[in-house]
């Protein structure tokens, strides 16, 4: 199976490397400059007290020319539609997209571009970032794919994916209900950014303060009532773990969002949060707090992509 990773950073790039590291037939499509990067250094994964590297194969989108079995996109929201047309080039009659963005907002645009047929649903869970030398840090254990069919249906060709990915010692789950587990993800990742976003602090820094335990449970609680109304309510189990992880005293815990926001870099906050109250509003659901939050973000997003303004 020929899989191209369009991207090699702390997501994809680490799941691509996992991959590449088990022998499997993988090139990474990257721009120019982190060619340059993985070139000199190779694509490293450190962190909880191991430290390995692989000699990607890459390509640059100029060059890319050929179909591949399997394309697994995971890139900022802000860069998909570029992304979408530099990877066209490499999706074939027979291609399946795997995509592990947050949100459904990509799902909408991979199926307007390339049709339902190849895309898949996909959810990526996964603790890791890049440092400043451009290697993937991983900063917890966790680290699975799930992986479907839009339509629930286990297709011959979901059952080699997961084969070629369980092969390669990776955790992957095939849920009959994809779209479900991106949605539950969704009701997640926006709960933990809302809650480090509006305050501008780790989940313990919150639940330190008074009044901070409140906020996560709030957050949840609206985030929740979205994918309950859009027909996929969220499992009592799954709603108990982020409970626990929002309150949590002491937590250091904090999202990709939280880190992009602090030090001064766009985040995807019309992908994730602009996109769920869109969706909320259609819905007739109250987000009282998530407007709250995805008003933060915006007015952040518009000082630090127009800062002459």
């Amino acid at each position: 199976m020929k899989i191209l990773v369009v991207g090699a950073g702390a997501t994809g790039g680490y799941f691509g490397a996992v991959l590449a590291r088990a022998g499997r037939d993988v090139t990474f499509l990257v721009r120019p400059h982190r060619a340059t990067v993985l070139r000199e250094r190779g694509l490293r994964v450190t962190g909880l007290e191991e430290e390995w590297h692989v000699e990607p194969r890459l390509v640059t989108a100029d060059v890319l020319a050929e179909p591949y079995d399997l394309v697994l996109l995971s890139v900022k929201s802000t860069a998909l539609e570029q992304a979408i047309e530099d990877v066209a080039p490499a999706v074939g009659p027979d291609t399946a997209i795997m995509p592990l963005l947050n949100g459904l907002a990509h799902i909408d645009a991979l199926n307007a571009r390339f049709g339902t047929a190849p895309v898949l649903g996909g959810v990526a869970k996964v603790v890791t970032t890049l440092n400043d030398e451009g290697d993937i840090v991983r900063l917890a254990p966790l680290a699975q794919l799930t992986i479907g069919e839009q339509d629930g249906s286990l297709s011959p060709r979901l059952e080699k994916i997961r084969a070629v990915l369980d092969e390669a010692g990776i955790d992957v789950l095939v849920p009959g209900d994809v779209m479900a587990s991106m949605w539950h993800k969704w009701v997640f990742i926006t709960t933990l950014g809302a809650v480090t976003g509006l305050m501008r602090g780790t989940v313990g820094e919150v639940n330190a303060v008074p009044g901070g335990a409140e906020l996560g449970p709030a957050v949840l609680a609206e985030a929740a009532a979205v994918s309950a109304a859009a027909g996929h309510p969220v499992p009592e189990r799954e709603l108990t773990a982020t409970l626990d992880m929002v309150t949590a005293t002491g937590s250091p815990m904090v999202p990709s969002l939280y880190r992009d926001l602090t030090a001064g870099r766009p985040t995807e906050v019309e992908h994730l949060f602009g996109d769920l109250v869109a969706r909320a509003r259609a819905l007739s659901v109250a987000t009282p707090l998530l407007d709250l939050a995805t008003l933060h973000l915006r007015v952040h997003q518009r000082r630090v992509m127009s800062p002459a303004s």
